[in-house]
């Protein structure tokens, strides 16, 4: 880092690298840059002025493609990007093309459909389900120009160049309070204005060969599941309708039998209850994608055990929930979230399963997640840090014939010892990210730091670490 005081600046001129600046040593190719150069006093010998110059890069957004969705939350997307966001944008000098989205799904179409090249970035203003299409859209298209198939789940999905921003004007806003620390619409925009780049994690999630969902930070089996199911049910009654179908899905307290079967994330530097958060410039997200990609070069050259021989974990039980977080999934109303030491990008998910227990003991554990006690010390809870998993229940709904007659095979009729448990739904549904999959059979895969946000990871207090 370097200062130049402003009354010793000549003048300030862009410049002309080609897409390349100098730093470290080395050449390094930049995400569309932007640069300047300084000219201006050094001092040398002898009370002598001499003039010189240095070069900054920045790698700030010029040119954005902003879908707004006018529906989502409370309805406010349009008059918070117009009031908070459009301003900030002008005086930067940032020039936009805006699509208000008029129906669901149409920010992935055109995202498929338009020329995404003249452009530094995509912004998404709404919540979470906005910012899931506008994922879904730019990985899809890239995988499709680099001629890659989706629907394979070992595919190695090929990163987008552009990164995402967005501005929060949801219900819950997790993805942007998990990665900025706040859903303040203006901060967004500020990170996305002075050019942040965060690396984060994606999980495919597949059933028989054949892409369901993309997924950044919940998929929830069970409880979650079931609550996002009644809701959809209920959007008549607005956002309270999750308060009443999450107190209707407790009361119900329904447990599902099933197999969970997972790959263990030996290369992450960090552990679920380490207590140790994801944070701008983390540590444990660099080493971990390090490690990860020192561990691929040696299984492509025979010199560890292939995929198809790496040792799988194998879980069975009845099962309250069924979590997979691939960030801590804060909100305002669990500032911690579900899994407080998840990394943003080190090629892992936290998978949490909360075995059959009392409904007292679901109480307590559920109250965990709006203070600061640590929420997976209890005995029906395991959590593990993992890089793929599946998933089969004890009841297969599925049309395909092979993967029933298996799970037949395998399991044999649910609760014959004890029909009056709670386990009397056979099947519950996936959460993926706040949309119901149509499938309990499923397998996922962590893509490790396929996409990039505007954003730079949540910053530390500097009152907080001095008390701490």
């Amino acid at each position: 880092a370097c200062s130049v005081p402003v009354s010793e600046i000549i003048t300030v001129e862009e410049t002309d690298i080609h897409s390349r600046h100098y730093g470290r040593g080395k050449w390094q190719k930049m995400e569309k840059p932007f640069a300047f150069t300084v000219h201006c006093v050094k001092r040398a010998r002898r009370h002598r002025w001499r003039g010189a110059q240095g070069t900054f890069c920045s790698s700030r957004p010029k040119h954005l493609l902003v879908f707004i969705n006018p529906f989502g939350g409370k309805g406010q997307g349009k008059r918070i990007y117009e009031r908070k966001v459009a301003p900030l944008f002008t005086l930067a000098s940032i020039t936009t093309e805006i699509i208000v989205t008029e129906r669901a799904n149409q920010a992935k179409e055109s995202l498929y459909e338009i020329n995404i090249d003249k452009y530094d970035g995509i912004v998404c203003v709404g919540g979470d389900g906005m910012f899931s299409e506008v994922l879904h859209g730019l990985i899809g298209r890239t995988q499709r120009n680099a001629g890659v198939d989706q629907n394979q789940p070992r595919a190695a999905l090929v990163p987008s160049p552009l990164r995402i921003g967005i501005i929060p004007a949801g219900s819950t806003d997790c993805v942007c309070f998990s990665t900025v620390g706040t859903n303040d619409a203006e901060t967004s925009a500020l990170h996305i204005i002075v050019g942040d780049s965060l690396p984060m994690d994606v999980s495919s999630v597949h059933h028989n060969s054949t892409l369901l969902r993309y997924s950044v930070s919940l998929l929830g089996y069970g409880f979650y599941g079931d609550v996002i199911k009644d809701s959809e049910k209920k959007r008549w009654m607005g956002l309270i309708r999750y308060d009443f179908s999450g107190l209707k899905t407790f009361l119900s307290h329904h447990c599902y039998e099933g197999t969970v079967s997972f790959l263990p994330a030996r290369h992450t530097v960090g552990s679920p209850r380490d207590r140790k958060p994801c944070r701008a410039g983390c540590f444990v997200c660099r080493q971990s994608k390090q490690q990860l990609e020192e561990e691929q070069k040696r299984s492509l050259y025979g010199l560890e055990n292939t995929e198809e021989m790496e040792e799988w974990k194998v879980v069975c039980g009845k099962f309250l929930a069924i979590n997979a977080t691939n960030m801590s999934c804060a909100c305002p109303r669990s500032p911690q979230g579900l899994s407080p030491a998840a990394h943003l990008g080190d090629g892992s998910s936290d998978l949490i399963l909360i075995r059959k227990c009392s409904r007292f003991n679901f109480l307590r554990f559920l109250v965990r997640h709006t203070n600061q006690y640590d929420q997976f010390d209890f005995a029906f809870v395991e959590v593990y840090r993992v890089r793929k998993f599946q998933f089969v229940s004890k009841h297969v709904e599925d049309e395909d014939s092979d993967l029933k007659e298996r799970g037949k095979t395998r399991f044999g009729q649910i609760c014959s010892d004890h029909p009056p448990c709670c386990c009397s739904v056979s099947n519950s549904s996936w959460n993926c990210d706040g949309e119901v999959l149509s499938s309990s059979a499923i397998e996922v895969r962590v893509h490790c730091q396929l996409v990039r946000l505007f954003a730079r990871g949540i910053e530390e207090n500097p009152k907080e670490e001095s008390q701490s």
